[in-house]
């Protein structure tokens, strides 16, 4: 708040939103509405304390994945008036899901050095555009292979549920949208206008952009975040093979350190778990795909077929071939 001649003058933050063609409506709903119940007290949603607007190139009704369409509020204006855009993405097979404008409109804004935000696949449309060079990406791990064959120079994970710096945000959508809502309001309103939004929003605590993404491979049971995050690493490195040490430094332990919660967790060493990882993805292939076998293995981060099928065989007591031809009688 700003004092002007002995009157209090609230500063109020200020988003701007682009919600892409078939949007995902709950990633978009749970960050404004995180902004709404933070800007005023209890539930009577004045804009007090946050103000937000949907942008669009034309007033026409924008439709979100689930069929419910919204409408924009604003023409595209200086971007300088928003403290961030952000950038609401969905479904990845809709083509052109921005138009030329809007890209204009966002490239504009890097410009100016407006925070820019993607949610769910909005960091897709952020770095088509390329806005999202040297910045780390985070997404789902549902789209963690999709991100990186189509933008194989950034840097990307999957392991964490959002990303924020001084200048590009990203968000793996779903409920993490009010997590990542949360740290906004919290960093610019107050802890207790977040603490009010998440009160009436029925969620305990906001998760710190250091939380794990709920994705367990293997179905492996653990509460440690560490283990959890390096799984999560192990099944998004399948092809480009990732050293233990570098795995053990990326959730911040030593090898050894990784090497004893292995143990204590699993019983196995991570070099086997993570074999047992790149092998599961293989049979999935074998058995949904009719990839050529060399294929599946190069895939998988075998050097041959061979070597492939003897660590198969070892893990599933037969040769890949076999499950092959099993499935297809």
């Amino acid at each position: 708040m700003k004092p002007v001649g002995g009157v209090t003058e609230i500063t109020r933050l200020k988003i701007g939103f682009v919600l892409a063609r078939s949007f995902t409506l709950s990633a978009f709903a749970l960050f404004v509405d995180t902004l709404r119940l933070a800007s005023d007290e209890a539930d009577r949603s004045g804009r007090v304390f946050a103000d937000w607007q949907v942008l669009a190139s034309t007033r026409n009704l924008i439709a979100s994945s689930c069929g419910v369409q919204v409408a924009p509020t604003s023409d595209f204006v200086d971007p300088g008036l928003f403290d961030y855009i952000v950038v609401v993405g969905g479904l990845l097979n809709t083509e052109f899901p921005i138009d030329g404008d809007t890209v204009g409109f966002l490239r504009k804004a890097a410009v100016r050095k407006v925070p820019l935000i993607g949610v769910c696949t909005g960091t897709f449309i952020l770095a088509d555009a390329g806005l999202m060079k040297h910045h780390r990406t985070c997404v789902s791990w549902l789209h963690y292979q999709a991100f990186r064959q189509r933008f194989p120079d950034h840097e990307v994970r999957a392991d964490r549920i959002f990303n924020l710096d001084r200048t590009r945000g990203s968000c793996a959508g779903g409920s993490s949208a009010a997590d990542m809502a949360a740290s906004i309001v919290r960093r610019h309103i107050s802890e207790r206008a977040e603490r009010n939004a998440l009160e009436v929003l029925q969620i305990d605590k906001a998760r710190s952009a250091l939380h794990v993404q709920p994705r367990r491979p293997l179905s492996i049971e653990c509460n440690d975040p560490r283990l959890q995050a390096a799984l999560i690493i192990m099944e998004s490195h399948i092809e480009n093979k990732i050293s233990i040490s570098k795995l053990a430094a990326s959730v911040g332990l030593s090898r050894r350190q990784l090497e004893r919660l292995f143990m204590e967790q699993t019983k196995s060493s991570p070099a086997l778990v993570y074999k047992r990882v790149r092998l599961e993805r293989a049979k999935q292939l074998l058995l949904e795909t009719s990839t050529p076998m060399v294929d599946i293995a190069v895939e998988v981060g075998f050097e041959n077929a061979s070597h492939f099928s003897r660590a198969f065989r070892e893990v599933f007591g037969l040769p890949p071939s076999k499950l092959r031809s099993a499935t297809a009688s």
